[in-house]
């Protein structure tokens, strides 16, 4: 699949028509039409029949560590404290020798669930009562020890060039299935470590991007508009008078992608402030779904509130939809050098909330042809750090959990070393996941390409393979 912009000619012969483009655009919106209507999603065939319709990524900003979730590793309790040489990712890049640290145990215990008696830790108890719907990757590893580079190339697949976020892609390759509402939507993305490119379109069309709801923090989760405050009336004269602008602007100008995507996304945004108040309002649900999610809870009610509208969004006909837990303060979420009982926190605000969802999911039936992605951007170091209070970034070995979808279900994949420090069976690259993912929404990660500066580029660059071993037969 290599779709290119729209022709150029397509463009001059809108933009020397009466008002153009974008009179047309708006003429459509004021009399309740669409021309979405006529670009009908997906606008290319799937590469293979697809497994899921969709995907909601629980993304925890910062790193959870995997030997105090979902990765028990009984010999750092057996030999706590004790000094061993490590690959220290951050010290091997500033010396290229090894470093000596002490080990260290969990300070959770770790209990056994389910009919697959997996062992989880007391940090996600809500969640391990669904441990026989999950797929654990124990084997996964990254690029970046740093936040920066590893929160890219979890969302783009590159750390050191601009290119399109993973939502974009899935986005420019199958559409919305709703003409109303965009293909991708973030809920509170950080503006820290890339901020708008873990969610950008690069170079792909514009329209791709990610559309933005709410910020960290924010009590309100709502869709950026600059008429919402207006009456009706003057909402529809100010669209109309942008839109003529947009007009003019592209007969002046012969026709630009960037004018093209501005006009498109006007359009949308009309469109979704019709129907997007009514996805937003959770006030509708029950209160037996409300206290399912734990929005009852002052804990639980910020990410519960996320993860119920990203339910929303996938029974509304959304492809991707990303639901962050993280702030936008230097340190993420997740990441604790020095205070290591803050997991707790975080885990307290998180693990109703997700179990809420999984099992909201598998029971309206959206769970067989959803994919729920569970990870952050790597994991954390066996060993203590800051005097043994926190855990280092651990960019060599962490564990992701994948729900819904066509993935297996109960079922641990790969591992990692004895203290939980390296992969080393099963080992599933970022790249690898990625093109895993695609392959479960119908997209051979090698044919969704989109040619730009000469060449043909692909989320998984020249890399990455389908991990078959985790799909459902």
């Amino acid at each position: 699949m290599n779709r290119q912009p729209t022709t150029m000619s397509r463009r001059r012969a809108l933009g020397t028509s009466a008002c153009g483009f974008g009179a047309l655009a708006a003429s459509a919106m004021l009399t309740g039409e669409s021309l979405g209507a006529f670009e009908k999603v997906p606008t290319q065939p799937f590469h293979h029949l697809p497994k899921a319709k969709r995907i909601i990524f629980l993304f925890m900003q910062g790193g959870v560590s995997q030997v105090d979730s979902f990765d028990q590793k009984p010999l750092l309790q057996k030999r706590n404290g004790e000094a061993l040489l490590f690959d220290d990712a951050r010290q091997l890049a500033k010396t290229g020798r090894r470093t000596t640290h002490k080990l260290m145990d969990s300070p959770w215990k770790f209990r056994r669930y389910g009919e697959t008696g997996k062992p989880v830790s007391d940090l996600f108890p809500a969640t391990a009562e669904h441990v026989d719907d999950l797929c654990f990757l124990h084997g996964m590893h990254t690029e970046g020890v740093a936040h920066g580079p590893a929160t890219l190339f979890l969302h783009c697949g590159a750390s050191n060039f601009i290119r399109p976020s993973f939502g974009s892609w899935v986005f420019y390759g199958l559409g919305s299935e709703n003409a109303n509402l965009p293909g991708f939507v973030t809920i509170a993305p950080s503006v820290g470590n890339g901020g708008p490119r873990n969610y950008g379109s690069a170079f792909l069309p514009p329209q791709f991007q990610g559309t933005k709801i709410g910020s960290p923090g924010s009590k309100q989760l709502e869709i950026d508009s600059l008429t919402r405050d207006l009456p009706m009336a003057e909402q529809r004269t100010q669209v109309q008078l942008l839109q003529q602008m947009n007009a003019q602007q592209l007969r002046r100008r012969g026709g630009t992608e960037e004018l093209d995507a501005a006009i498109k996304s006007m359009e949308l945004a009309w469109r979704m402030q019709q129907v997007g108040p009514e996805v937003l309002n959770l006030s509708q649900e029950s209160p037996a779904t409300l206290h399912r999610y734990g929005i009852d809870d002052p804990t639980t009610k910020s990410y519960g509130e996320k993860c119920l509208l990203a339910r929303r969004l996938a029974e509304a006909g959304v492809r991707f939809i990303q639901v962050n837990y993280g702030d936008n303060s230097a340190n993420p979420a997740w990441d604790q050098h020095s205070n290591l009982p803050k997991h707790a926190t975080h885990a307290q605000a998180v693990d109703r909330p997700i179990a809420g969802l999984l099992a909201d999911l598998k029971e309206r039936g959206l769970l067989e042809d959803t994919i729920v992605w569970w990870g952050g951007e790597f994991g954390r170091t066996p060993y203590a750090q800051n005097n043994g209070t926190g855990r280092d970034h651990n960019p060599g070995g962490f564990t992701v959990w994948l729900a819904g979808g066509g993935f297996r279900r109960g079922y641990s994949y790969g591992s990692t070393d004895e203290f939980g420090f390296q992969s080393i069976q099963g080992k599933v690259h970022m790249h690898d996941l990625h093109a895993t993912l695609l392959h479960q929404m119908g997209l051979d990660h090698e044919r969704l390409t989109f040619r730009h500066a000469g060449r043909d580029f692909r989320l998984t660059d020249v890399y990455g393979r389908v991990i078959t071993d985790v799909i459902e037969s």
